[in-house]
C-alpha cells in the first residue's frame, strides 16, 4: 500500500512537471526588439489615377439632310476615304425642280406685276404734285404700288429657299475623312419634318484619336492638362497605348449616386489599331519623379521609445534647438545612439518620399521598431496546454 501511494505521488510530481514546463518556457521565451534601417537611394516615384473611358475620332460629323424625299444614289460606302465638297448621295430632284420651275414663274408674273405699278406709281406722283389728281388717287397707287413690291420680294425670297432645297437634294461631305457610319440605303425615304436626319458619320482622321475618359469626384483634383497617360484596350491586350490629358472638363455626371468628370486624352493611332468605341483602361500619371533620392514614408512618422530602446541599451539624442519650418524629422543611428536630423521632402507616393535636403545617397535612416516574438514548434504561437486542440489532433 505505501509503495502503491509513492508510485502515485510520483506521477502527480510528473504531469505537474509537464504542465508547468510550457508554462514557464512561455514566459522565459521574451520579445526581442530590433530596429528597422533603410538606405536613402535613387529610384521613380509614381502616383496614379484609373479610370475607363471610350476611344473616340477627334473630329466626327454627322452629315444629314434638311429636305424630305427618297435616297436615289449612293456614291460611298462604310470605310470609304472622303473630301471635302466630294459627293455622297443624291435625292430624287424631281418635286424640288417642278416646285422652282413654279416659283419661277410666279416671280416672272410678280415682277411683271410689280414693274407696272412701279411706273403707274410714278405718273401719279407727277400728277398729283402738279395737282392734276386727287389724294385719293394717289392714295390708291401708292397702295397698289406697295403691295407689289411687297409681294415681288417675297417671291425672291421663296426662290432662294427654292433653289438651296434643291442644293440640299445634293449631299457632300463637309470634311476630309473617313466614312464611318451609313444610315440610308438607296431607295430608302427619309422625312426632316422636326429633325435633320442623320445620314452618313465622317471621322476627319483616325490617326489623331482621343479617349473620354470618366474620373472619379475623389481622383479629378490631381488631374491637371499635360499629364501622360498610358491605357490598354481587350482588342489589344500586349499593347499599351500612350497619350496625354487635353482637358478637364467642369460637368459633372451622376450614375447610380457615383459622380465622374471627363476627361479628353489625346491618342496618337499611326498603325490605325484604336478603333472608334473601344472601351480603354486607362492610368493616368498624376506624380511622375525620376531618379530622385527618396526613404520610405514610415521614416517620417518614426518616434522613439525611450523605455524600449535603454532595454537594447540605445540612447536618445534629441535637437539642441526647435526644428526649423517646413522641416521634417528623421532618426540615424550612429552606435548606441539615435540622433534626430531635419531633412526637407517633396513628393510622396505614399509608400516613398522624395528627399530634397538633408540626406545623401546611402544613408541609413530608421524606419521602425520592429519586434521578433519567440516562435513554438507548433505553428509559431504558444497555446496554453489546457486549451482543447484542433481537430483531429491529441
Amino acid at each position: 500500500m505505501k509503495k502503491r501511494t509513492i508510485i502515485i505521488g510520483l506521477g502527480v510530481v510528473v504531469v505537474a512537471a509537464l504542465i508547468c514546463v510550457p508554462l514557464v518556457k512561455g514566459k522565459s521565451g521574451k520579445k526581442s526588439l530590433r530596429l528597422e534601417m533603410a538606405k536613402a537611394g535613387r529610384i521613380s516615384i509614381t502616383n496614379t489615377v484609373m479610370a475607363t473611358g471610350t476611344v473616340e475620332p477627334v473630329v466626327k460629323v454627322e452629315v444629314g439632310t434638311q429636305v424630305s424625299g427618297i435616297i436615289d444614289r449612293i456614291h460611298v460606302d462604310f470605310n470609304s476615304v472622303v473630301t471635302k465638297g466630294q459627293l455622297l448621295a443624291e435625292m430624287d430632284k424631281v418635286n424640288l425642280q417642278a416646285e422652282m420651275v413654279s416659283k419661277e414663274a410666279q416671280l416672272a408674273s410678280s415682277k411683271t406685276e410689280y414693274e407696272y405699278q412701279l411706273s403707274n406709281y410714278t405718273r401719279s406722283k407727277i400728277l398729283h404734285d402738279k395737282q392734276l389728281i386727287s389724294d385719293t388717287d394717289f392714295e390708291t397707287a401708292t397702295y397698289t404700288y406697295e403691295k407689289a413690291k411687297s409681294s415681288y420680294d417675297q417671291l425672291q425670297s421663296d426662290m432662294v429657299k427654292v433653289r438651296r432645297n434643291l442644293e440640299y437634294a445634293t449631299i457632300t461631305s463637309p470634311i476630309d475623312g473617313v466614312v464611318i457610319n451609313r444610315a440610308v440605303e438607296e431607295g430608302q425615304t427619309v422625312a426632316a419634318g422636326f429633325s435633320t436626319p442623320t445620314l452618313f458619320t465622317i471621322a476627319n482622321d483616325l490617326t489623331q484619336m482621343r479617349v473620354i475618359a470618366d474620373v472619379d469626384e475623389a481622383d479629378i483634383g490631381q488631374v491637371e492638362e499635360g499629364q501622360n497617360v498610358r491605357f490598354e484596350v481587350d482588342a489589344y491586350p500586349e499593347d499599351v497605348f500612350e497619350g496625354k490629358v487635353t482637358q478637364v472638363r467642369l460637368e459633372a455626371t451622376t450614375t447610380s449616386n457615383v459622380v465622374t468628370y471627363e476627361v479628353v486624352i489625346s491618342a496618337y493611332n499611326p498603325d490605325l489599331k484604336l478603333k472608334p468605341g473601344l472601351t480603354a483602361n486607362v492610368t493616368i500619371y498624376t506624380l511622375e519623379r525620376p531618379d530622385v533620392l527618396t526613404i520610405p514614408s514610415k521614416a517620417l512618422r518614426f518616434i522613439p521609445d525611450e523605455e524600449q530602446l535603454q532595454a537594447m541599451h540605445i540612447t536618445v539624442e534629441e535637437l539642441a534647438a526647435m526644428p526649423e519650418p517646413g522641416k521634417k524629422m528623421i532618426w540615424e543611428r550612429q552606435g548606441n545612439t539615435l540622433k534626430a536630423k531635419m531633412i526637407t521632402v517633396g513628393a510622396t507616393s505614399g509608400t516613398m518620399t522624395e528627399v530634397l535636403e538633408g540626406l545623401s545617397d546611402g544613408e541609413e535612416v530608421v524606419v521602425e521598431l520592429v519586434s521578433n516574438g519567440s516562435m513554438t514548434a507548433a505553428g509559431g504561437v504558444e497555446r496554453s496546454p489546457f486549451m482543447p486542440g484542433p481537430p483531429g489532433r491529441r
